[in-house]
C-alpha cells in the first residue's frame, strides 16, 4: 500500500538530518529513508553539472528503496538540481527545502529586507531571490555566501570560538543592511541556531527551511492521499533506514546528537554506480 511506503530524504552529508528531524517530529507515523552524501559532501564548491550528476545517482538509488516520495534536503541541490531530480523521480512527488523557506521568510519580515546565508552554490544560483520575489516583489534580499560553516559542522565544532568568529565575519556584512528576517539557507545552519541566535540578538526573525520543508510535505501528502494513517504495530521493523557513501560509524554518532530517535547504524552505498 503506497501510503505505507517511506519517503526518502537525501542531502550531502549530514546537514540533512535537521530535515529528517522534523519530519520525524512532525509526521510521526512516517517512515524514512534517508541517504547522506558524505563521500562527496561539501556540494556548495563543487559545479552545476557535478551537482546534477550526484543528484540523479541519488534518486536512482532512493527509487530503489520504495519510496513514495523525495525530500531534496540539501539547498545546493535544490538550488541547482530540480529539474534533474523530478525527471530521475518519475511520477513521485519531489520537495525542494528552498520554497518552503522562501515563503516564511516573506511572512516573517515586516520590512522586506530578508537576509539569506548559504553555500556559495546555493547564493550564486540566485535561487532564494528569484523565490522572495517572486512572492513579494517589494522584497530586498541580501545574500551571504559561508562556505567554511558546513566543515565546522561536520567537524562538531558548534560551540566552538572559531565559529563564532567565522559567523560574525559573515553576519556583519548581514547586519548592516539592517534586515529583519534570515533564512538558514543551509540545512547544517539549524546545528547553529542557537549560536546565530545569541550573536543577531532578537530583532531579527530566524527562518529555518528544514521546519517548513516537514510542512509542506504533510500538507502535500495529506493533498495526493499518501499520508501514512497507520499506527505502527510494537512488532514492526525500525521506520528509518540511514545510508551514506562513507564514514558510515562517524555518521550514526553526529545522527545520534541531532535526532530523537537511537540510530544505530548506517550502511554505506557504492553510490557512483548507480
Amino acid at each position: 500500500m503506497l501510503k505505507s511506503l517511506p519517503i526518502g530524504v537525501f542531502d550531502s552529508g549530514l546537514g540533512g538530518l535537521t530535515v529528517a528531524r522534523e519530519i520525524m517530529r512532525n509526521l510521526p507515523m512516517e517512515k524514512i529513508v534517508y541517504f547522506g552524501d558524505t563521500a562527496r559532501v561539501p556540494y556548495g564548491s563543487k559545479s552545476g553539472q557535478t551537482i546534477k550528476r550526484y543528484s540523479r545517482q541519488i534518486v536512482r538509488f532512493l527509487k530503489t528503496q520504495e519510496i513514495k516520495a523525495i525530500v531534496v534536503a540539501c539547498n545546493t541541490a535544490t538550488a541547482l538540481a530540480m529539474d534533474e531530480i523530478r525527471e530521475e523521480a518519475g511520477g513521485l512527488p519531489v520537495i525542494g527545502v528552498v520554497e518552503p523557506g522562501a515563503r516564511a521568510a516573506c511572512e516573517a519580515s515586516k520590512s522586506g529586507r530578508i537576509g539569506v546565508i548559504a553555500t556559495r552554490a546555493t547564493i550564486g544560483s540566485h535561487v532564494y531571490s528569484e523565490a522572495i520575489q517572486g512572492i513579494r516583489s517589494d522584497a530586498s534580499v541580501i545574500g551571504k555566501a559561508c562556505p567554511l560553516l558546513v566543515p565546522l559542522v561536520e567537524e562538531g565544532w558548534i560551540h566552538d570560538k572559531i565559529t563564532d568568529e567565522i559567523l560574525l565575519r559573515y553576519l556583519d556584512e548581514l547586519l548592516e543592511h539592517d534586515i529583519d528576517a534570515l533564512i538558514l539557507g543551509c540545512t547544517h545552519y539549524p546545528l547553529l541556531r542557537s549560536e546565530i541566535r545569541r550573536l543577531i540578538g532578537d530583532g531579527i526573525r530566524l527562518v529555518n527551511p528544514a521546519y517548513e520543508t516537514a510542512s509542506e510535505l504533510k500538507r502535500l501528502l495529506k493533498e495526493q492521499g499518501l499520508d501514512n494513517d497507520k499506527l505502527r504495530d510494537a512488532g514492526e521493523p525500525y521506520p528509518y533506514r540511514f545510508y551514506v557513501s562513507d564514514e558510515a560509524e562517524r555518521f550514526a554518532g553526529f545522527a545520534n546528537s541531532v535526532l530523537p530517535v537511537d540510530v544505530k547504524n548506517a550502511r554505506i552505498v557504492p553510490i557512483e554506480e548507480f
